[in-house]
């Protein structure tokens, strides 16, 4: 049997779906999102008072790269990837062999504060140097 899809009365109404409602959800939606991400992308770290530069261009990290950061507070105190305890000089040396034995050794970030002592920051890149770890950044704040 052949169906007839012509309508058979001229002011019967059509069947919609309304789909404005799920249309403002949506956009509610990605403005949450789009508020929500930055927050969640802001960085809990040990407040240190980083050293002023004047900026100079940047090279683009790979993206695949892990970064851990280390510390060293205006103490001289050691940090790892941004714990709240302070780490001593023989538990840095473990983590920083435990971190160049893996197989795609991870980027450190050294956060030294500017008021540091020259000489523990020194002893930090002594220890990542014995333990093989060559990529490093420097953490700083930039100067207009």
């Amino acid at each position: 049997m052949a169906r007839n899809f012509r309508r058979q009365r001229t002011a019967h109404p059509i069947a919609e779906v309304n789909v404005t409602n799920l249309i403002d959800l949506g956009f509610i939606l990605l403005v949450i999102f789009m508020v929500a991400t930055p927050l969640m992308q802001k960085e809990e770290t040990i407040p240190v008072h980083l050293p002023s530069l004047t900026a100079s261009p940047a090279t683009k990290a790979d993206p695949d790269d892990r970064f851990v950061a280390i510390g060293v507070d205006a103490k001289g105190q050691f940090y790892v990837e941004n714990a709240r305890e302070t780490v001593t000089a023989a538990e840095l040396k473990t983590r920083l062999k435990a971190y160049a034995a893996e197989r795609k050794p991870p980027v450190i970030r050294v956060r030294g504060d500017a008021k540091v002592y020259w000489e523990k920051m020194a002893e930090l890149m002594n220890e990542m140097q014995r333990a093989g770890l060559v990529r490093f950044t420097i953490d700083y704040q930039t100067v207009n």
